[in-house]
């Protein structure tokens, strides 16, 4: 298998905290921090890591807190691509009451990008061979609305499949030139197409004109609590997800991402991919922060989904 690329055009240091309550004024007195490296294509690229494969993960990283980031990547083992720019890479917190089990999350727009820093990351995407080209996460102040598409459209002439996930203008625009997968939420997919979907054949409907309109050769549609639908030239597949104990939807949809990825990279039937994006998905909600999924509960909840044991390489 060929190293997966992904790009994280928005890097972030990602913070945890736990509280016994959130309380205005007073001091609040907290755990010591979990930390990790973030950001979508980042925390893409943890998964394939934990599950086995491989990846390369092109970021961008600038300031004390970008060099702080990539000890925190040197830390995890990825094989990495730092893309240096001007700006202070972000920090993002988040904070867990346990009185309430409520998550509060704090997201900074983070740096603004020169045209020669983010057209650097651009280029960076076809410096590896590779197959998958993975697009998530947000984009950062100074970047065209067009970034991504601008992407698939480079990575179609090199014969490369794209996996998208964004949202808003970013994803409406890379739409425009197609791609291979692309995964929204509910929120996303009303909000590309101007209309609620609260039936589920609505989903089921604007997911095929998505596809009748040469947008995405497959969309894997997350729902929350209603599971996850594939729908595909070749079908619609539903999936539930197990009833478990959240603990944090931080990098859930990340999670889901790397999983189904990597399902599609080692060549599975889309259907064996997409549950292990459900299985990835969901057994990051067990765990705090960003610290994301643990292989032991991907193989039990994958089975659990699934009908059948997770053949993994070690």
């Amino acid at each position: 298998m060929k190293p997966i690329v992904t790009l994280t055009l928005n890097s972030s240091v990602d913070v945890q905290w736990e509280v016994e309550d959130m309380v205005p004024i007073r001091k609040l007195r907290a755990s010591s921090p979990l930390q990790f490296a973030g950001g979508g294509g980042i925390n893409v690229s943890r998964v394939i890591k934990t599950l086995g494969g491989q990846s390369i993960a092109i970021h961008t990283a600038g300031w004390y807190t970008g060099h702080f980031f990539r000890e925190l990547i040197e830390a995890q083992g990825l094989l990495t691509r730092t893309i240096p720019i001007v700006g202070r890479t972000r920090t993002s917190a988040t904070v867990f009451e346990r009185s309430t089990g409520q998550e509060f999350r704090i997201t900074p727009p983070g740096p603004e990008l020169s045209e020669a820093e983010w057209q650097a990351c651009l280029n960076a995407l076809f410096d590896h061979e590779c197959d998958l080209v993975v697009l998530t996460g947000s984009l950062p102040l100074g970047v065209p609305n067009d970034f991504y598409g601008r992407a698939a459209h480079m990575a179609k002439e090199r014969g490369q499949r794209v996996i998208l996930d964004t949202s808003g203008v970013a994803l409406f625009e890379a739409l425009k030139e197609g791609v291979y997968l692309v995964k929204p939420n509910l929120n996303e997919l009303e909000h590309l197409v101007g209309r609620r979907a609260s039936e589920m054949k609505d989903r089921e409907d604007i997911c095929r004109q998505i596809i009748d309109e040469g947008k995405a050769e497959v969309v894997a549609l997350t729902m929350g609590e209603d599971g996850a639908l594939l729908v595909s030239k070749a079908g619609v597949t539903r999936l539930t997800t197990p009833k478990v104990d959240v603990k944090s939807a931080v990098g859930a949809g990340d999670s889901f991402v790397g999983g189904m990825t990597l399902g599609v990279a080692l060549d599975w039937p889309l259907e064996d991919a997409f549950a292990l994006g459900v299985a990835t998905g969901t057994a990051t909600v067990l765990t705090v922060g960003t610290e994301l999924c643990r292989r032991e509960d991907v193989e039990r909840l994958y089975k659990e989904i699934h009908g059948k044991p997770l053949a993994l390489q070690s």
